[in-house]
């Protein structure tokens, strides 16, 4: 068996609707001026994934560590996507809080977003903290506030893997191989 076909697979496991969870995370933006947000939730949709939970929350610790717990807490949610908060000014809290509440860190999705995104704005790439990674047997995955930077992070990550990850993450985990006395 080829990696690539393992990882097709594994890709296969993963497909069907998923329930996800879309926090913005934001001082300003309400749900009628949400288009990260809105964009999150029609590409989700638009592949045939729910919707379980949405919100706006201020770019408050404490008021993103209680929604993210709330999501992680519903057994109906596989997949949190946050956007908004993951840059270097002083009220953006996203990366500081998430990066103390993962259980595992997914290293890649944010080198590869900045990879990407470096090719479409150069080095102000450098200014983004998108992170990911697991939460409670969730995914969680954190992007920018822009509305290109969301589009960029869902097509070409999130949306074609979304389904490996949420089998990675929630599959039995095996016994231990039984060894020879």
């Amino acid at each position: 068996m080829t990696d690539q076909t393992s990882v097709e697979q594994h890709r296969a496991f993963g497909r069907g609707p998923i329930g996800c969870a879309v926090l913005t995370i934001s001082d300003t933006r309400t749900l009628e001026t949400d288009s990260g947000g809105q964009l999150i939730v029609d590409a989700l949709s638009g592949q045939g994934h729910r919707i379980v939970h949405r919100a706006i929350a201020k770019d408050e610790p404490a008021q993103i560590v209680r929604w993210l717990e709330e999501a992680a807490a519903d057994p109906d949610v596989r997949v949190i996507l946050t956007t908004g908060g993951t840059g270097i000014a002083p009220r953006d809290t996203t990366y500081d809080v998430v990066s103390r509440l993962l259980d595992k860190r997914l290293d890649g999705f944010g080198e590869l977003f900045r990879m990407l995104s470096y090719q479409e704005v150069g080095a102000a790439a450098m200014l983004s903290r998108a992170i990911g990674g697991t939460f409670r047997g969730r995914v969680l995955l954190c992007m920018p506030g822009s509305t290109n930077a969301v589009r960029l992070a869902l097509e070409r990550l999130i949306l074609p893997e979304i389904g490996h990850l949420a089998w990675e993450v929630a599959r039995p985990v095996l016994p231990p191989p039984q060894t020879r006395g």
